[in-house]
Order: C-alpha cells, then structure tokens, then sequence
C-alpha cells in the first residue's frame, strides 16, 4: 500500500499480491491524523497489505522541506499506531507522472483533479516496486 500524504487529501494505491503493478485506489479527505488511520486501518485489513509505504517530498536537491518534515511527522505516528512496518519512499516528480498519466488516459483536467492524488500515490508504489 501506497500513500501520498497532503495536508487536504492523501492518495491511496496498492500493488498485486505478486508485486508487480501499481494501481491507484482512492483519495481519502484528510480530517486528520485519527481520521486518517481508522480509514488506513480499514484499507489495511480489507486488501490485506503487509507494508505501508509512504511517499515523502524532498526537494528537488534531496534536502527537507517544511513539507517533508510535515509527512515524516504524519509517518512516525503512522508507525506507533500499526502493525504493519511502515517505511518512506523518496516520491519527487511523483505528481507531475500522475499529472501526465492522467493526461495519456484523456481525462480531462476536472477528472484529473479528482485522482491525482491517488495516482500520484500509484507512481510512488511503481517506483518502489522497481526498486526492490
């Protein structure tokens, strides 16, 4: 399971059990930290993940940024509160892919807005999956 956390909504996506694709899922509404993690919980025990992987910004040079800090906070509470091992995974560029993903699909800006954050969310877990 993938996420790609913001500050208003956070992108959902999920490999096969056999690792190989990405897809995107859903894009939960973030009404905050205890929110988030009764719907992650759900997600979690529903598709049945065994890692939980989450996108953190870095800037463009690989330094932190106010929004980086933002997600490794959101990930350290993340990790208290499951189980399941969560672990970040370096997401820059993941919202342009998703942006142009979206695009190669024909889906118009107003659907696109809609998705990206899940997509972006896919591009995260498909990076990772190439990765390991």
């Amino acid at each position: 399971m993938a996420i790609d956390y913001g500050t208003k909504r956070v992108g959902i996506a999920f490999s096969d059990p056999l690792r190989i694709f990405a897809t995107p899922h859903s894009v939960l509404e973030n009404a905050g930290f205890e929110a988030l993690l009764l719907q992650i919980k759900e997600l979690i025990k529903t598709q049945a993940v065994s890692l939980v992987l989450v996108g953190m910004p870095y800037a463009i040079d690989g330094s932190f940024t106010p929004k980086t800090k933002e997600t490794e906070d959101f990930m350290n509470n993340l990790q208290e509160a499951l189980t399941t091992k969560v672990i970040a995974h370096d997401e820059r560029y993941s919202s342009c892919e998703a942006e142009d993903e979206l695009k190669k699909m024909g889906k118009t800006w107003q659907e696109a807005r809609k998705m990206v954050d899940a997509m972006a969310a896919a591009m995260i877990l498909k990076s990772y999956l190439g990765n390991v």
